[in-house]
Protein backbone atom coordinates (compact mmCIF):
# COMPACT_ATOMS: atom_id res chain seq x y z
CA UNK A 1 0.00 0.00 0.00
CA UNK A 2 2.90 2.14 0.56
CA UNK A 3 4.42 2.15 -1.97
CA UNK A 4 0.93 3.06 -4.05
CA UNK A 5 1.00 6.23 -1.62
CA UNK A 6 4.63 6.89 -2.79
CA UNK A 7 3.91 6.12 -6.47
CA UNK A 8 0.57 8.70 -6.22
CA UNK A 9 2.42 11.72 -4.53
CA UNK A 10 5.31 11.45 -6.93
CA UNK A 11 2.87 11.26 -9.58
CA UNK A 12 0.90 14.63 -8.04
CA UNK A 13 4.23 16.44 -7.96
CA UNK A 14 5.44 16.12 -11.36
CA UNK A 15 1.99 16.59 -12.64
CA UNK A 16 1.38 19.91 -10.57
CA UNK A 17 4.89 20.94 -11.83
CA UNK A 18 4.24 20.19 -14.99
CA UNK A 19 0.91 21.75 -15.25
CA UNK A 20 2.33 25.56 -14.28
CA UNK A 21 4.75 24.87 -17.17
CA UNK A 22 2.86 23.34 -19.71
CA UNK A 23 1.13 26.87 -21.00
CA UNK A 24 4.15 28.12 -22.39
CA UNK A 25 4.10 24.73 -24.38
CA UNK A 26 3.18 24.13 -28.13
CA UNK A 27 -0.66 22.76 -29.64
CA UNK A 28 0.93 19.10 -29.77
CA UNK A 29 2.22 19.52 -26.09
CA UNK A 30 -0.71 20.61 -24.59
CA UNK A 31 -2.66 17.87 -26.64
CA UNK A 32 -0.48 15.29 -25.15
CA UNK A 33 -1.06 16.64 -21.91
CA UNK A 34 -5.08 16.51 -22.53
CA UNK A 35 -3.90 12.75 -22.96
CA UNK A 36 -1.64 12.41 -20.19
CA UNK A 37 -4.52 13.86 -18.10
CA UNK A 38 -7.10 11.31 -18.47
CA UNK A 39 -4.94 8.69 -17.94
CA UNK A 40 -4.08 10.36 -14.47
CA UNK A 41 -8.09 10.58 -13.50
CA UNK A 42 -8.04 7.25 -14.03
CA UNK A 43 -5.63 6.01 -12.47
CA UNK A 44 -5.94 8.11 -9.44
CA UNK A 45 -9.80 6.87 -9.31
CA UNK A 46 -8.46 2.91 -9.51
CA UNK A 47 -6.03 4.18 -6.68
CA UNK A 48 -8.61 5.56 -4.77
CA UNK A 49 -10.33 1.96 -4.78
CA UNK A 50 -8.20 -0.11 -4.38
CA UNK A 51 -7.66 1.75 -1.34
CA UNK A 52 -11.26 1.29 -0.08
CA UNK A 53 -11.01 -2.10 -1.28
CA UNK A 54 -8.12 -2.73 1.39
CA UNK A 55 -10.05 -0.37 4.30
CA UNK A 56 -13.23 -2.34 3.74
CA UNK A 57 -10.66 -5.53 4.06
CA UNK A 58 -9.17 -4.69 7.03
CA UNK A 59 -12.60 -3.70 8.66
CA UNK A 60 -14.37 -7.29 8.01
CA UNK A 61 -11.05 -9.07 9.48
CA UNK A 62 -11.81 -6.71 12.69
CA UNK A 63 -15.52 -7.33 12.58
CA UNK A 64 -14.96 -10.95 11.88
CA UNK A 65 -12.65 -11.26 15.11
CA UNK A 66 -15.08 -9.59 17.33
CA UNK A 67 -17.82 -11.89 15.97
CA UNK A 68 -15.14 -15.06 16.57
CA UNK A 69 -14.39 -13.54 20.13
CA UNK A 70 -18.20 -13.15 20.85
CA UNK A 71 -19.02 -16.83 20.23
CA UNK A 72 -16.51 -18.25 21.81
CA UNK A 73 -17.45 -16.40 25.19
CA UNK A 74 -21.21 -17.49 24.51
CA UNK A 75 -19.62 -21.32 24.16
CA UNK A 76 -17.37 -21.09 27.52
CA UNK A 77 -20.63 -19.63 28.71
CA UNK A 78 -22.53 -22.81 27.93
CA UNK A 79 -19.98 -25.24 29.27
Amino acid sequence: MAKVEDLISELQQKRDEINLRIHLGTKDLQDDWSRVEGKWEAFAAQAQLEKAGKDVGAALEILGGEVRDAFQRIRAALK
